[in-house]
Formats: structure tokens, C-alpha cells, sequence
């Protein structure tokens, strides 16, 4: 090496360890606020430790959404279109206080459960016959929502919560149908009477001025004109599913919820 890019060298690490010096590091004051502002602003959905309410679980290493710093900060910012994550009215360094402390949330370890996974599935595809309605790895119905990542979606106590009481938490829109954007803005239960006296329900699959296109429980597509109907009735804050308290035992529910928890993609 000659004396010129010795020199060069020498300037380069002293320039790189300068600037490992002079970067910002989360102080424990930052992720204190960043906790408060979190169990303020997004614990409603998320759950105070993160682990999932009526939004997805934040305890978890990798999130699909925000696979690094700068694009969990956009998500936080901006929201997510065509869901019920809203835009943020916090600042630039109130959201940055925010990330670093949902980051911290994904070294904290995994959910305890009690139950057994194993009878859970078991209880999943006969006694409850949940798969009439949903799809885990595209096997099942397409009702209900898709379960195949449901444990990386929402903790156990948001999934016990929608097995006893499924009407608690459906998402909540009232606007009309948009085209620009799906589940869960555009979801409603629908229920109709035909002029010949027939009577359905399901849930909206698409709508506009004059025509309703609905998918039922044994996922047939059902469209008709407006006018062709007696009665069109918009079910806001329902929903379909039947309630689970009186079918599963206690013991049965833990299963259940330990099964669906366990649902985390391909292995």
C-alpha cells in the first residue's frame, strides 16, 4: 500500500467511526415516551404489549408490513389504505419515538397459551365446522376471513373474544362500496327478499347504485338489481358468524385459540 492511499485509508475509518459516533441511539427517556404515546394511540387495537386485538400482533420479529425502520415509520405516518389503520396526527419524532418502541416489541417472546393445538384442529374441522366458511393454505370456504396467518394476525384473547362473541369487533365502516379498496372498509351483512318471496343474506362481495352482489354461507355469489328486490336491508356491525360459547367447552375454546394462534404460514 502506498504512503497516499494509506493516508486515504487511515481519513476513511476515522471519518466512519466519527460518524458511528455522532448517530443518534434510542435513549431509554425516547422509548419510555414511545411507550406512552403507544399504550395511548395504538394499544386500543394492538394490545398493550402488542399481541393483537382488533389489529394485527405487534410481538413478533419480522412485520410483513414494516420489514424495516423506515417503512414501519411510513405505515405509522400514513396508515394503511383500505383497512382501519388511520394516518397519524403525532409529529415526525413522536412517531420515530413510536417505532422504536413497537421494534422492542418484537424481541419479547411468544404469546403463552394454554390449550393444545393439535385438538384444537381437530375441534376446527369437525365439531366446529369452521372450514365451511374459511380457508387456511386455500383449503376451506371463502365466507369468512382467511385463518392461513391468523396468529400472526391477532392474539389469543382478540380470537377467544371472536369465537364467544363474533359480533364484538367487526370492522367498522359505514360507507358505501368502494372499488378502490377491500376487507374491512367494504364489509357489511346484507339480507334480502326477493319479490318471489325467497330470503338471503351474506356478506357484500360488491355494490353500486343499482345492483348488490353478496357471497352466502355456502359461498355461492348471489347479484340482483335494486328494483328486482321487496326488501334490502344493510346489517351495519354485524356479523354472520354464529357464536361458539354453547358449542366448545372452556377446555375446547383453549384448544381452539391455542390451534388458531399457531397459525403462523408455511412451515
Amino acid at each position: 500500500m502506498t504512503p497516499r492511499k494509506r493516508l486515504q485509508y487511515v481519513f476513511l475509518l476515522l471519518g466512519t467511526s466519527l460518524f458511528l459516533q455522532t448517530q443518534p441511539s434510542t435513549s431509554a427517556s425516547q422509548l419510555s415516551q414511545g411507550e406512552r404515546l403507544f399504550q395511548v394511540q395504538c394499544a386500543g387495537c394492538h394490545g398493550p404489549k402488542g399481541e393483537g386485538g382488533s389489529g394485527p400482533t405487534l410481538a413478533t420479529p419480522t412485520l410483513v408490513r414494516a420489514t424495516n425502520e423506515a417503512l414501519l415509520i411510513k405505515v405509522i405516518a400514513d396508515g394503511i389504505p383500505g383497512t382501519e389503520m388511520p394516518r397519524s396526527r403525532l409529529d415526525k419524532e413522536q412517531i420515530k419515538q413510536v417505532a422504536d418502541f413497537v421494534r422492542r416489541l418484537g424481541q419479547l417472546p411468544p404469546e403463552r397459551v394454554t390449550g393444545d393445538p393439535q385438538r384444537g384442529k381437530e375441534l376446527y374441522e369437525t365439531k366446529g365446522f369452521c372450514a365451511q366458511c374459511h380457508a387456511i393454505n386455500g383449503r376451506g370456504g371463502a365466507f369468512g376471513p382467511d385463518l392461513t396467518v391468523i396468529g400472526l394476525q391477532r392474539g389469543a384473547r382478540h380470537l377467544r373474544e371472536s369465537l364467544t362473541d363474533p359480533g364484538a369487533d367487526v370492522p367498522k365502516s359505514f360507507s358505501a362500496f368502494r372499488g378502490d379498496t377491500g376487507l374491512p372498509e367494504n364489509y357489511l351483512q346484507v339480507r334480502v327478499v326477493t319479490k318471489d318471496g325467497r330470503r338471503l343474506s351474506g356478506a357484500r362481495v360488491n355494490e353500486d347504485t343499482f345492483s348488490i352482489q353478496f357471497r352466502d354461507s355456502a359461498n355461492r355469489v348471489h347479484s340482483f338489481f335494486k328494483s328486482d328486490l321487496a326488501e334490502f336491508h344493510k346489517d351495519w356491525g354485524k356479523s354472520s358468524m354464529p357464536s361458539y360459547r354453547d358449542v366448545f367447552s372452556k377446555a375446547e375454546l383453549d384448544d381452539v385459540v391455542a390451534y388458531l394462534v399457531s397459525l403462523r404460514g408455511a412451515k
